[in-house]
């Protein structure tokens, strides 16, 4: 059955009916805990929970299937409440066990359930919860003692490590939860069915009459739900409140027809062809009224009995919906084209065939398919599309246009076992190598560098490629590392437990240390401490933490206010940890204390990572490792560098012997992580991020002019200034291309007479030195914004045609220059720009609205999407499929 409470329109499909508790007042909770939710300002039920807690407060087995199907609060309420409930509980054996296990799939999940717990116990009696995460070494398990526990949060490894020591844990068990199910099944189903083999042997050798209940929620629907249903639940309520999962349980066929976009209409009378003399309901979905039109004129024309609806139809809803009922209640073939837009008005749930023949967002697709709800099935079958038990049909017209949403659609498709065509996997791929390059300017994945894998490259919201600009824009120098087969690493900021911040230190005469006696002895006397009264972003500054003085640079300044004293972020560039301090504490910093670069480096420990397959470190392995590395010196061997990151393997904890002249190794880091028994070997780390960097370019000086002339636009003025201005007269270098270089703009290893070999067997309009602009961009269903960033910019100019944008302007004696050939067309007298202090804002009107897959037709590094301003709509925004 299918229900819609109030003017919510929220859809919700029940296996059973089900009376929703919207109200916390009259919900199917215990007085106590309704007054600890309403005390800590609990806002539910929300619409999910309205409908999955009063089946679980009853006992029920319960499934339950929403986009808020990681939170748990979608049982948490409900079992406790059961919990509290004597006459459930007063017939238990007097015997040691527990009475929920509630299994996470990560133990950062567990820990928030148990956080959760702990705080709602008091309105719950005795409930003494317990988190339980167990290392590999054998004697952690008979270690634990549940002692008057209810309540158990775990792992599925750890609950199997618990179960071998102690096989009576399972006697009294009356609940088990299994927390977000779609994620422990698709990373733990062997496990899980063992857990549950397990459970159903404790059932059917229990004495007594106890209560027993199944609980699995989640996010997505499973395939492995299907048998814990048939197996391991008695008859349970399925709450489903995601129309696209809704459709898989239901058995919806979904076929994808590939055709050119120039033969949708051919294709089409082809698939109705077969719809029609199968006596069908077929509803033809498409995004515009013009198409509407065409398709009902194209269907006309072949003898076809169509209706149609769109906002500018002259028939209203209730005359469509009439005859919509007619036709079909009297044999004839009934077939409606349809325009989104009037998907929800007209409210169909009675179509047994959906057409997409506009390739639809991920919004859209879940609003088409609701109008075959009444026509899911509700048989528990046996695979994701069984045949025998097929009522409802979807079928996608791709074409060559429908790159646009490709990847939400495949990603659902997969998830729904259905038959993928290469063609839609050929349009993924370029929508995700697009999107992949659209993150060129995001931070390189902290997941790739720990441990050489990323679970999850297309939520990822980071770089999973090298980005030369950002990777090598400062490069750890060569008398830093002299022998990489030794180097003494000095750890001074620890991330996690292989992931660490510090400095290498030189074995003679070490630089930092000479520069930091420098600066404590300048700043001991009062009067060299000048602070400083306009704060800068970027600019170094000194700060002292009682008589020590560290070098900072500002990342970060507040909005302008009238308060003298502010908060400035900081980052303290000798030991690389990031913290606010006052603008007061500032202090002016010598050029001679600059000189030296930066000093804090990246360190990883390669060759280890978490053990189940989690992708956190649990923080009893990074406490363990903080207290026993911070501040110490190691000595390691460099595997690998990039940029300011080194990958070290290994990294042991030195003692020194002055008078033996010799060195003692006290540990090894990756050893002390595996001795903790939440550590395990990753025998691939080192070959990852060797693999990883081979994508890297190696540059050698014929190859940087074009290296150069990738990075910068050309610009004949900019040239034949330089050339008036330099070459005509000194024969030396112009002072305006040696401060460009030295900028950054050109590569230092390229010699000035290679420059003027350069220059001589180029033509003028060939070569350039103007800079382009670092440019990040957003949108809306009408607009584009494009933030170029640009110091001051002076005689700028911006020229818009109808497919291209080309902005200019002088900024600190440099050119820039972006000249950008759009994806798709604009309005370009209405298209403005406007010059701001830091960046020039660019503002094009799109001449279709609606939203681009990407900005330009072309790759360009400088490019990026805007993620602080980047505001997804509802049908843009993709499934939640893992």
């Amino acid at each position: 059955s299918f229900q819609n409470v109030g003017e919510e329109k929220n859809f919700v499909f029940l296996s059973k009916k089900i009376d929703p508790s919207s109200v916390l007042e009259t919900a199917p909770l215990s007085d106590g805990l309704k007054k600890e939710l309403a005390w800590n300002k609990f806002s539910g039920p929300t619409f999910t929970e309205s409908y999955c807690w009063p089946p679980v407060a009853q006992g029920y087995d319960v499934v339950v299937i929403s986009h808020q199907g990681n939170d748990p609060f979608l049982y948490i309420p409900p079992v406790l409440t059961l919990l509290q409930l004597e006459s459930d509980h007063q017939a238990l054996p007097n015997m040691g066990g527990v009475c929920v296990f509630i299994l996470c799939p990560v133990w950062k999940k567990a820990q928030l359930v148990f956080e959760l717990l702990k705080t709602y116990r008091k309105g719950c009696g005795h409930l003494h919860p317990m988190l339980i995460i167990l290392g590999q070494n054998k004697e952690a398990a008979s270690q634990v003692k549940i002692q008057d526990c209810k309540v158990v949060v775990t792992t599925p490894y750890n609950l199997l490590r618990l179960l071998e020591r102690n096989t009576w844990l399972l006697c009294r068990l009356c609940h088990l939860v299994l927390d977000e199910v779609e994620v422990l099944f698709s990373d733990t189903a062997e496990q899980v069915f063992t857990i549950l083999d397990c459970y159903k042997k404790a059932t059917a050798q229990a004495r007594g009459n106890l209560p027993r209940q199944v609980i699995a929620v989640g996010t997505r629907w499973n395939k492995h739900i299907a048998p814990l249903i048939k197996e391991f639940m008695n008859d349970p309520y399925i709450v489903i409140t995601v129309i696209e999962e809704a459709a898989i349980f239901g058995n919806v066929q979904q076929v994808v027809q590939p055709c050119m976009n120039s033969s949708r209409t051919a294709e089409l009378l082809k698939i109705l062809d077969f719809t029609q003399r199968n006596l069908q309901k077929v509803l033809v979905c498409t995004d515009s009224v013009t198409e509407v039109e065409m398709i009902h004129k194209a269907l006309k024309s072949n003898s076809i009995v169509s209706l149609k609806k769109h906002k500018e139809s002259k028939c209203n809803a209730k005359c469509v919906l009439e005859m919509w009922r007619k036709m079909h209640s009297s044999g004839t073939p009934v077939v409606l084209v349809l325009a989104d837009d009037c998907l929800q008005p007209l409210g169909i749930t009675d179509a047994t065939c959906v057409i997409h023949f506009s390739f639809p967002s991920p919004g859209v697709f879940g609003q088409r398919l609701q109008c075959m709800t009444d026509n899911f099935c509700t048989v528990i079958k046996d695979s994701a599309v069984d045949q025998e038990h097929t009522k409802a049909k979807s079928v996608i017209l791709l074409t060559e246009n429908s790159s646009c949403h490709a990847p939400g659609i495949l990603q659902y498709l997969k998830h729904a076992e259905a038959e993928i065509p290469e063609e839609l996997n050929d349009s993924t791929a370029r929508v995700l190598e697009s999107e992949e390059n659209e993150k060129l300017s995001r931070p390189l994945c902290a997941s790739l560098k720990t441990f050489g894998i990323c679970r999850n490259r297309t939520a990822c919201p980071d770089r999973h490629q090298i980005n030369l600009s950002i990777d090598m824009a400062q490069n750890i120098a060569d008398e830093m590392i002299e022998t990489p087969e030794r180097v003494a690493i000095l750890p001074l900021v620890i991330v996690h437990a292989t992931n660490y911040f510090g400095r290498i230190v030189k074995k003679q005469k070490d630089p930092y240390t000479v520069l930091a006696k420098e600066m404590n002895d300048y700043f001991e006397v009062p009067g060299h401490r000048v602070s400083v009264n306009t704060v800068e972003k970027s600019v170094f500054y000194g700060v002292r933490e009682g008589a020590i003085c560290h070098r900072v640079q500002v990342v970060e300044t507040p909005a302008k206010d009238e308060e003298k004293v502010c908060k400035v972020t900081v980052t303290y560039i000798d030991e690389g940890r990031t913290s606010q301090v006052n603008s007061d504490q500032l202090l002016h910093l010598p050029a001679k204390f600059q000189s030296l670069p930066p000093q804090a480096v990246e360190i990883i420990v390669c060759r280890v990572k978490p053990i189940d397959n989690e992708v956190e470190w649990n923080p009893k392995v990074t406490d363990h490792i903080n207290h026993k590395i911070k501040g110490k010196l190691h000595h390691a061997k460099v595997v690998h560098t990039l940029g300011r990151t080194v990958w070290v393997d290994p990294m042991v904890g030195v003692t020194s012997l002055p008078v033996l002249k010799i060195w003692i190794n006290e540990y090894s880091i990756r050893s002390e992580i595996l001795s903790t028994g939440l550590g395990t070997d990753n025998p691939e780390h080192v070959a990852e991020i060797k693999k990883l960097c081979r994508q890297m370019p190696v540059l050698d000086d014929a190859e940087n002019l074009e290296h150069l002339l990738e990075w910068c636009v050309p610009s004949p003025a900019s040239l034949a200034l330089l050339l008036v201005a330099g070459l005509q007269g000194s024969g030396s270098l112009p002072e305006c291309v040696t401060s460009w270089a030295s900028s950054g703009c050109v590569s230092g290893s390229l010699a000035k007479p290679q420059w003027f070999s350069a220059l001589e067997n180029n033509p003028l309009n060939e070569l350039s030195f103007s800079c382009h602009p670092q440019i990040k961009w957003f949108q809306d269903n009408a607009t584009v914004t494009l933030k170029l960033q640009i110091l001051r910019a002076a005689d700028s100019k911006c020229q818009f045609s109808k497919e291209k944008v080309v902005f200019s302007a002088y900024s600190e004696g440099r050119l820039y220059v972006a000249d950008l050939e759009l994806y798709q067309s604009i309005i370009a007298e209405k298209s403005t720009c406007v010059i701001k202090d830091t960046e020039a804002v660019i503002l094009l009107v799109k001449e279709k609205q609606g939203a681009w897959c990407k900005l330009l037709k072309n790759k360009n590094v400088h490019v990026s999407l805007d993620f602080e301003h980047w505001e997804e709509s509802e049908d843009e925004r993709p499934f939640r499929v893992g």
